[in-house]
């Protein structure tokens, strides 16, 4: 069992854990709830946008501990101010240290879109991500069919919610082009043996139908990564551990998008 096997596995156990102690009437009740959902695909898209989704994460499996005791608010606050497009929370406890709260909190200090970064099997978790105050859910291809990418597309869509389809190669892009998402991520990282590598984005970037924001995650470490990855047609670029392993992960941000700056001229 490879590492997204064990994290479904334990999502099942969660997931159905969370519909017997909060139901989806007491979701829809959430202050949040009720809120209009800010776009992140058109974000992305607009002029001017570093076309940057800056992400707080405290660690993951495959780098282990990153950074524990850093502040969402503060960070993410950071982040827009630095000029993010867009803000990515982990909101997984077990593997990634995150937890909706975490959400929340950012939303709290923040105007622009939060993606909720967490392994959505089921529909309860976008009722969740809308009520925690997310305005976009990740879909992961790798662990999905193309009937439910579709199916939890459409009711991430009827609530008002953009979707962003995460694909690790041609197959899994080639089997979920009808699932209706927004944004199309491509992981740089190899599931199976965790390498990263630039060059995935760039061999699947042909087959992202236009009409759809490209977006390349992780492996970007330099503002040069993103004018060459612009090159090939995407606007959108999710960095998270380039951020969050410095001390101060909002002015590593600064400084990242005012090199970005100085080398796009």
């Amino acid at each position: 069992m490879n590492i997204l096997d064990k994290i479904i596995e334990h999502k099942r156990k969660q997931v159905a854990a969370r519909k017997d102690a909060v139901s989806v009437a007491a979701l829809e009740k959430s202050p949040y709830f009720s809120r209009k959902p800010v776009s992140l695909s058109e974000a992305i898209r607009k002029t001017g946008s570093t076309g940057i989704i800056a992400e707080f994460k405290r660690k993951s499996p495959s780098k282990g501990i990153i950074h524990p005791n850093a502040s969402v608010e503060d960070t993410t606050e950071g982040y827009a101010r630095a000029g993010a497009a867009a803000l990515s929370v982990l909101t997984d406890e077990e593997f990634f240290g995150g937890s909706s709260d975490d959400l929340s909190r950012a939303r709290g200090r923040n105007a622009c879109p939060i993606l909720r970064k967490d392994f959505t099997i089921d529909e309860y978790q976008i009722v969740e991500a809308k009520a925690i105050g997310a305005d976009a859910i990740l879909l992961i291809a790798a662990v999905l069919t193309s009937e439910e990418l579709k199916n939890l597309a459409s009711f991430a869509h009827s609530l008002g919610l953009d979707v962003l389809l995460e694909v690790h190669d041609k197959h899994e892009l080639s089997a979920s082009l009808d699932a209706g998402a927004d944004l199309i991520g491509v992981n740089n990282r190899n599931l199976k043996t965790f390498d990263v590598s630039l060059d995935t984005s760039k061999q699947l970037a042909d087959m992202i139908p236009h009409g759809v924001v490209k977006v390349s995650e992780s492996g970007i470490s330099k503002p040069e990564a993103i004018v060459e990855l612009r090159s090939f047609g995407y606007q959108g670029f999710l960095i998270g551990e380039n951020f969050m392993k410095e001390k101060d992960p909002a002015s590593a941000a600064a400084d990242f998008i005012q090199n970005l700056g100085a080398v796009s001229k």
